[in-house]
């Protein structure tokens, strides 16, 4: 092998913040997002969460918030904090469809973005598309 091996070394996966009360649906998605290539942190609440988005040299990339968090911050305020502080990071806010549809409407325009249970491949797809779109030159974050 010569000196002037210019192979690149593979580029960072990108990580994924997952905030869900429930620790199985938690670890269920946490695993599968880990077993599609992606870096996962976990957090049980908002205020877990703040403290790990707060934590800039992390490097998230997205954020997949359970709509209904106990605790003094639920899922839409937590995505309004990451609107508010965090431009540029992509949110994935997941719920039942009868408590999403009055609250999602004050944050998104289209409403919830995943249904709970998740549908694992689903939420990889929606990360991936998120992460692309916002990877575009010129585009603005979609979240």
């Amino acid at each position: 092998m010569s000196g002037d091996d210019t192979r690149a070394s593979p580029p960072a996966p990108q990580a994924v913040l997952v905030v869900d009360a429930e620790v199985l649906i938690r670890m269920t998605v946490a695993d599968y997002l880990r077993d599609c290539g992606y870096r996962v942190v976990e957090a049980a609440s908002a205020e877990e969460a703040l403290a790990v988005l707060r934590q800039t040299e992390l490097g998230i990339d997205a954020v997949l918030v359970d709509m209904d968090l106990p605790g003094s911050m639920d899922g839409f305020g937590l995505a309004q904090w990451v609107r508010e502080h965090r431009e540029g990071l992509s949110v994935i806010l997941a719920g039942t469809p009868a408590r999403a549809a009055e609250r999602a409407a004050e944050l998104c325009e289209n409403g919830p973005d995943l249904a709970r249970p998740y549908e694992p491949q689903v939420v990889v797809d929606r990360i991936r598309r998120l992460l692309a779109e916002r990877d575009k030159p010129g585009d603005a974050a979609a979240s």
